[in-house]
């Protein structure tokens, strides 16, 4: 119920602190990992709408996230790499909890433009820089008005990641790692990975 976690979540979080009496204390999740690679195409994914509804949570004052998009197993559901998860946890903690002047999240989806037949994706978090780690740029997906998505070619412009396909003369919307297992390589040059994102707000059929 992806949907509904979007109130469910914060609304947790929100009742925990009025319970424990403790103040908006920095409370820390950890984003679904990839899991179950079904098919490789860019589409609807049920576990990418509960990415997104984790993501909106940190909408809210102290509310850190660390992304593990590189750190998920196709055939296990609790990926067995925890150093790195804790010490993104850590960061995150450094950050909102103690003060810290560090960069503690990798890049975060902020705005998009549209220029002729490129959709300009501008981030939050983006540390030293943007950064394709292993290659060219992957998981980008971009649709026009008919709402059908198809990968893009992605390439990053100083803070910004511009998508372009020739299938698509006037794009409308762009998705980033929308699937249950994303393949994606954008980090900010801190080393951290970008969270995956939609620019869209379509209805989804998985939703139950």
């Amino acid at each position: 119920r992806a949907h509904q976690y979007r109130t469910l979540f914060p609304d947790m979080i929100k009742n925990w602190r009025k319970d424990w009496g403790q103040g908006d204390f920095t409370f820390l999740a950890v984003q679904l990992a990839p899991f179950m690679k079904i098919k490789d195409q860019p589409g609807e994914s049920s576990w990418a709408e509960l990415r997104e509804a984790q993501l909106l949570a940190t909408k809210t004052a102290k509310i850190g996230l660390a992304v593990i998009t590189d750190l998920g197993e196709e055939n296990d559901i609790h990926p067995k790499k925890k150093a790195p998860v804790g010490e993104r946890l850590a960061l995150a903690a450094r950050g909102l909890a103690y003060g810290e002047k560090i960069e503690y999240s990798g890049p975060v989806y902020k705005n998009l433009k549209m220029k002729k037949n490129e959709a300009i994706v501008s981030f939050d978090h983006t540390g030293q820089g943007l950064e394709a780690r292993g290659g060219e740029l992957k998981g980008f997906s971009i649709c026009g008005a008919d709402r059908k998505f198809v990968w893009g070619k992605a390439e990053i412009v100083g803070n910004t990641v511009v998508v372009t396909s020739p299938e698509v003369e006037k794009p409308v919307a762009v998705r980033f790692g929308w699937a249950d297992y994303p393949v994606v390589n954008l980090w900010n040059k801190d080393g951290l990975p970008a969270s995956p994102f939609r620019t869209d707000d379509f209805p989804m059929t998985t939703a139950k």
